[in-house]
Parts: structure tokens; C-alpha cells; sequence
């Protein structure tokens, strides 16, 4: 349903994008995952037609989105990151709205704004001036309103990003429901915790794609490699780790320290190290990763390789 091939955008001398390919099937929930600056809203704005890659192909729904940007709004919901609706007019008044802006029928717009609405638990709310929803519940009436023509292919710009962790939760029951009725979603976000509710993620950095794979995949490939510290000064630790050999990284995760290696790494040459250096005492304990120390390791593994070029 996406499909995005060797796609580069540049704004002025600041590239933003760099040889993006990657494809969405049908019904997944494709997450793409990176810090800000990543290059992710700049991809779904081109998705949308809203600007022109400088190389590269898109297609969405079938439909080549530079060649015939307009044929593509039928079949997209796109849901930027601030929200758009207007906040003097009532729930029921924005969804009459945008029923009107997207052509749906009075009897249609009735149908589905009930069934949305009520999906959402936002039917008690209807009557309720959009300015003085929450932040939950303003992002659900966008993803409504972005709903009403039924669309084929959702594109959603870091949806929950300020949102409370129960209407995050809330939005994530409602996205598995829309995938399991067979709405293409691609989702970027920043939040590693939430990529992990993606069926797939493409994990982004400076404009390109490091990595896309499933979670439970990428996990696989990092577990046997990641470990917790315990030691006397966990800063000092974290300096002293990352200048010896078989380390890939060091980072401070919460209060605790996660050190990541590669294959030639030795965990307990390492804690005998930091004995050595007067760190002790120090143990390296393997721990299951998570997203985040998978993205830490893979772009610590990109600028290791970058440097030896």
C-alpha cells in the first residue's frame, strides 16, 4: 500500500531525507521511529503530496504520488503533529465539517461519525467546544475527522506526542482495530516504548533509514550484546567503558547503565577492568534490550563504521 524507493529531499543545504526505500503492506501498523531532526515528517509530507522529494519514487494506494498528487486524497488520512481543527466550533460541528470538505454524504456522515465516535468514547463529548478538550481527546477527534471518508491509508505525524499515558494507550487500542479492519497505518513517532506496538518499524537517523525490521527481530539481533553495569560511579564507569575495546556504546538509561558490545567484547574482561581503573566493584549483567538501546547501538555501530572510511 506505501512504497517508497531511493527518496532524498534537501532544504537548502541541510539534506533531510537520504535514499529513503521502504514498503507497508496492507493492514500494518508501520512504525517510523526517530529523535526530531530524523527526517520523519519531512517523509510523510511528501507521502501526501504536500512536497515534491528531489529523487526517488512514492506510491501510495496505488497512486504515483508526484505524477498524480491530487488522485491520492481520496485514499489517505493524513494527521499532521499540530492539532488543525478549529477550536470555536463544537465535536459534532468539526465533524460536520470536514464531512462537508471530504464530500461524504449528510446520511453517511451521520453513520460514521456515531460509530467513530463511539469507538473512540468520545460520543458523551460531542457537544463540547473543541478548545476545551483535553489533549487526548483533541488528537481522537482529529484521527475522526481524518476518518470520515473511510480511507485506505492512514499517515500520522507523532499523533501522541504530548498525550497522557492513558489516551496514548486509549489511541493505540483504536489504531489495532483500524489495522485489524484493514487500514494501512505508517506512524512516526519518537517514543521507543510505543514503537514497540508496531508491527514493523524503520528506525531513522539523520535522514536515513538505519534499520527495518520487526521489534521482536531487532531485539534478537542485540540481545546476546547488551548488558546492565553495576558499579561504585556509574559516570565514571560510562567514561571509562566507552574508550575500551569490544564496546559499541555506553549510555546512561535511567538510573542505571547499559553498555553494548560487539561480538569481540568481553563482559567479564570488563568488569575486571573497571576493578583495575578503581571502579569496583563492577559487574556487567546481560539484560533484555529494549527499542531504545537497539536505536543507541545500531547508530553507535553506523558512526563507528563512518569513522573507519
Amino acid at each position: 500500500m506505501i512504497r517508497i524507493e531511493n527518496v532524498s529531499r534537501s532544504f537548502g543545504s541541510v539534506t533531510a531525507v537520504r535514499g529513503l526505500s521502504l514498503e507497508v503492506a496492507k493492514g500494518e501498523i508501520f512504525g517510523l521511529v526517530g529523535p526530531d531532526g530524523a527526517g520523519k515528517t519531512t517523509t510523510l509530507r511528501m507521502l501526501c503530496g504536500l512536497i515534491d522529494p528531489d529523487a526517488g519514487a512514492l506510491e501510495v494506494a496505488g497512486v504515483d504520488v508526484r505524477k498524480d498528487p491530487d488522485a491520492l486524497k481520496d485514499h489517505i488520512g493524513y494527521m499532521a503533529q499540530r492539532f488543525g481543527l478549529y477550536g470555536d466550533l463544537t465535536v459534532e460541528e468539526n465533524l460536520a465539517f470536514y464531512g462537508e470538505l471530504f464530500g461524504v454524504s449528510r446520511a453517511e456522515r451521520s453513520r460514521l461519525s456515531g460509530e467513530l465516535l463511539e469507538m473512540t468514547r468520545m460520543a458523551q463529548f460531542r457537544n463540547r467546544a473543541a478548545a476545551k478538550l483535553s489533549g487526548g481527546m483533541k488528537q481522537k477527534l482529529a484521527l475522526i475527522c481524518t476518518l470520515l471518508h473511510r480511507p485506505e491509508v492512514l499517515l500520522l505525524d507523532e499523533p501522541t506526542n504530548g498525550v497522557d499515558p492513558l489516551s496514548r494507550r486509549d489511541f493505540w487500542t483504536i489504531l489495532y482495530q483500524l489495522a485489524r479492519e484493514g487500514i494501512t497505518i505508517l506512524v512516526s513517532t519518537a517514543y521507543l516504548d510505543e514503537a514497540e506496538r508496531c508491527h514493523r518499524v524503520g528506525l531513522m537517523h539523520e535522514g536515513r533509514l538505519v534499520r527495518l525490521d520487526t521489534p521482536a527481530a531487532l531485539k534478537n539481533e542485540l540481545r546476546p550484546y547488551c548488558f546492565e553495569v553495576e558499579a561504585a560511579d556509574l559516570r565514571a564507569a560510562r567514561g571509562h567503558l566507552r574508550g575500551q575495546a569490544g564496546v559499541l556504546g555506553a549510555e546512561t538509561a535511567g538510573a542505571a547503565l547499559h553498555v553494548y558490545l560487539t561480538g569481540e567484547g568481553d563482559a567479564a574482561a570488563l568488569a575486571d577492568s573497571l576493578q583495575r581503573a578503581g571502579l569496583g566493584p563492577a559487574r556487567l549483567t546481560p539484560i533484555e534490550p529494549g527499542l531504545e538501546d537497539i536505536f543507541i547501538a545500531l547508530v553507535r555501530r553506523e558512526e563507528a563504521a563512518n569513522a573507519r572510511v
